[in-house]
């Protein structure tokens, strides 16, 4: 017998299986609006490259007509870096229905710069849903992250990417282990997102659950977080975005920022965060600006309300002096943040404190924080001393019960 020859007929099998259900598929009629996969070649044995498979699916629906359907029925996928792009013109929704799992390509080598996994883009209708998971077997590459010991770093593939959508809804999908974050939502308008389940080690670094950035009507709401960073982080140029019944933990709390890193960053403004649940976190509610920005921009009329703590570090936090692993500039590292922060309500935040300052408010020296409201503030230290609040370069406002004690 040839040498290895049980383990080339396994092979040879898988691949004219795959092949047979292509032919079978293709014979049967099926509903025009519906496009499955698995007739374009895809084959759910875990090891084929099944992106071309996918794309001729995709290109066969957003170039239909009305209401259509992208099929990714039940089985494991293999699938190398792929970008789902439109316009689909004469298209009303396109649902990509995922009700398998895919697996991301361990290669670094695969994803060129600047290329993230799956990216969704330049599409209006998107919808994303069907029960299934994204696997970007990220442990395989967190070894390779070098940001958190450089400020400017070569960026990890992100799992999934939005990008310049119109009119999204992402419902009930999973995401875990990616090599960056889970989802990024960049120039989107409208984007909805629930009942999502997302997971990652809690050392694993920079896997933030939901990126927001540069976006507009934005709606997160009752999924579960669990992640090596931020649990949900909004960026520069955000505006009208709402996050509710996200139970997060672990992971570095939910945050506004960081903001302040680059140059000419757009405002950020009318952000609601409520009704959450956060715990054993790095964070709570964050808002975060680095020293010494390269120019000016704004971060107002922010809510925080009816959020619970449990054993949670840094429960209420503005930190205007955002230096993560001593990344600043050493030379300008007293020159203040040019980001200015104004209009913030903190209102019915309850529960546990890991650290004895449950309360820091840390503004900028160079452009003090304005008009930060405290109502309603009940964080005690799981230590058993009372807990305290740090307030600099910040005009406060504290009403209703308050624990710690107010600061000036």
């Amino acid at each position: 017998m040839w040498r290895g020859s049980g383990k080339f007929l396994l092979q040879l099998a898988s691949v004219l299986l795959c092949a047979f259900e292509v032919a079978a598929r293709r014979l049967v009629v099926s509903p025009t609006t519906t496009f499955d996969v698995r007739s374009y070649g895809a084959c759910a044995d875990g090891v084929t490259d099944n992106s071309q498979a996918f794309l001729g699916a995709w290109n066969a629906a957003c170039s239909s007509s009305g209401d259509v359907k992208m099929l990714i029925p039940a089985g494991t996928y293999f699938l190398n870096p792929v970008k789902f792009k439109g316009p689909c013109s004469n298209v009303n929704t396109l649902t990509v229905y995922l009700q398998g799992e895919l697996k991301a390509s361990t290669d670094l080598r695969l994803y060129g710069k600047g290329d993230d996994w799956v990216e969704f883009g330049h599409v209006k209708g998107l919808r994303l849903t069907g029960g299934g998971a994204f696997d970007g077997q990220g442990s395989a590459a967190w070894a390779y992250n070098q940001c958190p010991t450089k400020k400017y770093c070569h960026i990890l593939p992100i799992s999934v990417k939005f990008m310049r959508l119109n009119d999204t809804i992402v419902y009930g999908i999973k995401s875990v282990n990616p090599k960056f974050f889970h989802f990024a939502v960049l120039h989107c308008e409208n984007f909805e997102a629930s009942q999502m389940y997302m997971e990652a080690p809690e050392d694993s670094p920079n896997t933030d659950g939901i990126h927001i950035t540069r976006s507009s009507g934005v709606v997160i709401h009752d999924s579960i977080i669990r992640t090596g960073d931020d649990c949900v982080s909004i960026g520069q140029n955000s505006t009208d975005v709402f996050i509710s019944g996200i139970t997060c933990g672990p992971g570095h709390g939910i945050s506004i920022g960081s903001l302040g890193k680059y140059l000419d960053e757009g405002d950020v403004r009318d952000i609601v965060i409520r009704d959450c649940n956060i715990s054993n976190t790095m964070n709570g509610v964050r808002i975060k600006t680095w020293q010494n920005s390269p120019s000016s921009s704004s971060v107002t009329n922010i809510t925080f309300e009816n959020i619970q703590m449990s054993n949670v570090g840094h429960p209420i936090i503005i930190d205007q002096t955002y230096c993560p692993n001593n990344l600043c500039d050493h030379d300008n590292d007293k020159v203040p943040s040019r980001v200015s922060i104004s209009d913030v309500h903190y209102k019915v935040i309850n529960g546990t404190s890991a650290s004895p300052v449950a309360v820091t408010l840390n503004c900028s020296s160079g452009i003090p924080c304005q008009n930060i409201n405290l109502e309603n503030i009940l964080l005690n230290y799981v230590g058993g001393e009372p807990s305290t609040a740090f307030c600099a370069y910040a005009r406060t406002r504290f009403s209703g019960p308050m624990l710690p004690l107010p600061c000036n």
